[in-house]
């Protein structure tokens, strides 16, 4: 292998329900430009996974990423053929499942012998109330006592997605792993990164940082009319990064798709959700952000050079979710003159019944179209807002209630405005859905286990 040898990765999703015509120019990218190269996909939440396991209780045959068959069947056999490695979280709360469905899709694709490396070991529901399970710092006040748990997932890290490649796999499929191992993976792989070069394991972690979220490198997430333009979103190109050994990449993405990458579009993604730059804590590497250099090098090609590591923390970050209760939501429109009077004193009526009925939960009125995103009193208006009485806007109650039927009782009380409410009200739409919540745990890792399981599309 040269040190000049480019290995490009490229992403096509970047969460649950991301467009599913968006592998395919990256793929097509990928071939016309030769060379190895992988594709990794990212569609696992806290809530997705919470959500698939769910699923999982109810039928054992499901628990995977529901979009699965969509995502992939344009581009399996392609990647296959071309020697193009799949890695993908889209496993959820049942990777051997997600495989067996992928297996199948092969052979109908008429693809033989296609190797489906199946990473396990991120469920620890086991390990609840026993000592090596114990709560994040933040969460100290929280406690799992009483709590109907729903699904207790460690974040694992990239070394059994490198295992599986090494063990020759066409297709890896994880459940809860870091967003980056998905990158970080098939860097250690091609390039025999050892897992202590801490500078490049570094490297790698950023780099699937910048590509964890799909679009939102290119253009996605980003725009803001008149400030940060972004040509064709109805088109965006989804990511590609050109990686070096020595860890330095450019990110780009398909030539003749929309969307844009800039130094603005890769300094917003590095920086996301990162809480202290220079100790972004994964289970693979410390990674060092503030050294990082980003250098437009060409239309739509930005270069990141810099990322320093240093070891990893002793723990894996564990999510578990459990019951939440319930949430009532009732929603009605108010229009035209004096519109907002009227959905104040509609707010208003609702307000006083729930007080009147005693109900026995915690609730919110807004207004939307007035000061709903930054302001939950909907009898004031907010500061700096001016009165305005001609509009169209729309009263929301929102109730999280230990108990379906109090929700319901209390979404109900929108509906009834429709004829005791002001007047003109209308479009009501009203539902109790059960809430999923979560706190953030730590594992050691000598009570972790995680191993690779190889299936073939033959068996």
């Amino acid at each position: 292998m040269s040190s000049s040898e480019i290995f490009r990765l490229g992403c096509g999703s970047g969460f649950s329900g991301d467009r599913l015509d968006a592998p395919g120019p990256v793929v097509d990218a990928l071939i016309a430009a030769g060379g190895p190269a992988a594709m990794m996909f990212e569609t696992l939440g806290e809530r997705t996974l919470a959500l698939a396991q769910l699923a999982r209780d109810v039928d054992p045959n499901a628990g995977y990423e529901p979009d699965l068959e969509g995502l992939l069947s344009p581009i399996l056999a392609k990647c296959v053929r071309h020697k193009i490695p799949i890695i993908g979280n889209f496993g959820a709360a049942n990777p051997r499942a997600a495989a067996r469905l992928i297996a199948e899709m092969a052979r109908r694709d008429g693809l033989e012998a296609v190797r489906i490396g199946v990473v396990l070991g991120d469920d620890v529901r086991d390990l609840i109330g026993s000592g090596p399970l114990r709560m994040w710092e933040a969460d100290a006040g929280e406690s799992l006592d009483g709590k109907q748990v729903i699904a207790a997932n460690a974040y694992l890290g990239a070394g059994p997605i490198a295992d599986a490649l090494a063990r020759g796999c066409d297709i890896v499929v994880t459940g809860r792993v870091t967003d980056s191992a998905l990158a970080l993976g098939p860097l250690m792989h091609h390039f025999g990164w050892r897992a202590d070069d801490w500078d490049r394991i570094a490297a790698g972690v950023m780099i699937g940082h910048l590509l964890e979220c799909g679009s939102q490198v290119t253009g996605g997430y980003f725009a803001d009319p008149g400030f940060k333009d972004v040509p064709e979103p109805f088109d965006i190109g989804y990511p590609i990064a050109e990686v070096r050994s020595d860890g330095s990449a450019i990110i780009t993405k398909p030539t003749g798709t929309g969307g844009v990458v800039s130094a603005r579009t890769v300094t917003e993604q590095l920086l996301y959700e990162i809480h202290d730059p220079a100790r972004y804590l994964t289970p693979d590497v410390t990674l060092d952000l503030t050294g990082v250099r980003v250098r437009e090098d060409g239309p739509d090609r930005v270069q990141v050079t810099g990322a320093a590591g240093s070891p990893p923390p002793p723990d894996y970050k564990v999510t578990v979710s459990f019951r939440g209760g319930w949430l009532g939501e009732g929603e009605i429109s108010y229009a035209g003159p004096n519109a907002l009077a009227r959905a104040q004193a509609g707010a208003a009526i609702v307000v006083e019944r729930l007080k009147r009925m005693k109900i026995d939960c915690a609730w919110r009125t807004e207004i939307i179209g007035l000061a709903s995103v930054f302001d939950g009193d909907s009898g004031d208006l907010a500061p700096g807002v001016p009165e305005r009485l001609d509009g169209d806007y729309r009263l929301r109650l929102a109730v999280n209630a230990p108990e379906k039927d109090v929700a319901a009782r209390a979404a109900r009380e929108v509906l009834s405005l429709y004829c005791v409410g002001p007047a003109a009200g209308g479009g009501v739409r009203q539902r109790v859905t059960p809430r999923i919540s979560t706190v953030s745990c730590l594992v050691a890792r000598d009570a972790m286990a995680a191993s690779v399981e190889v299936m073939t599309s033959d068996a």
